[in-house]
């Protein structure tokens, strides 16, 4: 019998791809140990992104193809989900307690942006990681609203100096409606929302949350810059519909944050087909495939292409998104592959960030 080797175990996990890496394990850097014990071999692969839904399934498979190599009698594979924090802008200093924040933004309004921030964060949740979601669109905040949250909600202070989030299924929360009336408009000049924003991020508690998912406003005005000139963001979710002006609006969102260097991870396209429910034809009202032709302009991926549907809103305005709402429909599986897939950009994207310093904020 052939003696098994290193080299033979990895030229077999070399033969499948990782579905949101888009590279082998072995080439992405995931492979940690490989113990070869007689015919018994173990392998360790580490993930850099959130997979609890997925490393199970992936497990299995790659433990499959090793017991069918000559000379292996029992194989085992374990993955592990390692998350760190990942460089973001130079010069922003780190937020303290959070590993990787990711803005959601768009460039107009009513393209399902805050929809799609709620769903991500609650899809990245379910994936096992530690996640908190900033409703930073002062003007408009929706996200108490989707998230079930009490009206009248306020959060605890601590020291006197720090809000603590509003958890919601896994979720910890923070958003100007937790400090305004809900029946009072904010009418706020852009220095003084953006003073609100910058004071709302560094002076909310977050605990130990690997993703803060940031619900930006929309537009790339100057909330915008200074979100991405005063925040540590790991990267960006474009979102967009097929329409041809609310993809010039994207087109602006996308070189704002390139012009800031922080990295698009890719783009999300809601409303992208409806579906009759009486007889099932499918027509693209806002037309096709933009959100795919916005993501190969920019050499970016296309995350999730989401059909125009009654579910999602519904579901959101009842305080619990797809996500939660039905987790094992097929717009919630969307939502799933979109959050590892935003999770695994972020893993490759750039350097593991230093230690983070803690923040502290005086009264000064």
């Amino acid at each position: 019998m052939s003696t098994l080797s290193r080299a033979q175990v990895e030229a077999t996990l070399r033969q499948f791809t990782d579905p949101h890496l888009n590279q082998d394990p072995v080439s992405a850097g995931c492979l940690r140990e490989v113990d070869i014990q007689g015919g018994k071999v173990s392998v360790r692969l580490e993930l850099g992104y959130a997979a609890g839904l997925f490393k199970g399934g992936w497990a299995q498979m790659l433990q499959m193809a090793l017991e069918n190599l000559e000379g292996v009698d029992r194989a085992e594979v374990r993955v592990d989900c390692v998350i760190e924090p990942h460089k973001a802008q130079d010069q922003v200093p780190a937020l303290a307690n959070v590993k990787n924040i990711v803005a959601v933004a768009s460039g107009k309004g009513g393209v399902g942006k805050s929809t799609t921030a709620a769903n991500l964060a609650l899809a990245l949740a379910r994936e096992g990681a530690r996640v908190g979601i900033l409703d930073a669109d002062i003007y408009g905040p929706s996200q108490g609203i989707m998230f079930g949250i009490p009206e009248g909600t306020r959060p605890k202070v601590r020291d006197q100096k720090f809000f603590m989030p509003v958890e919601a299924h896994g979720v910890q929360v923070m958003s100007m409606a937790f400090l305004t009336d809900d029946n009072t408009p904010v009418v706020w000049r852009g220095p003084m929302v953006s003073g609100a924003l910058i004071q709302l991020i560094t002076q909310t508690a977050w605990d130990d949350l690997d993703y803060l998912v940031v619900d930006m406003p929309p537009g790339t005005g100057d909330i915008q810059l200074t979100l991405a000139q005063k925040v540590p963001v790991a990267g960006a979710v474009i979102v967009t519909t097929p329409q041809d002006l609310a993809l010039l609006d994207a087109k602006k969102g996308v070189e704002m944050f390139r012009k800031v260097n922080i990295p698009v991870l890719g783009v999300v396209e809601n409303m992208a087909v409806h579906i009759c429910s009486n007889c099932g034809h499918a027509e693209h009202l806002f037309g096709e495939g933009g959100g795919e032709k916005l993501a190969a302009q920019y050499g970016v991926e296309l995350l999730a292409s989401l059909p125009l549907s009654m579910a999602i809103r519904l579901q959101s305005d009842s305080g619990k998104p797809t996500a939660i709402a039905d987790p094992e429909s097929q717009i919630a599986m969307i939502y799933q592959q979109m959050a590892r897939s935003v999770g695994a950009r972020i893993a490759q994207g750039g350097q593991t960030a230093q230690a983070m310093p803690n923040i502290s904020i005086s009264d000064d």
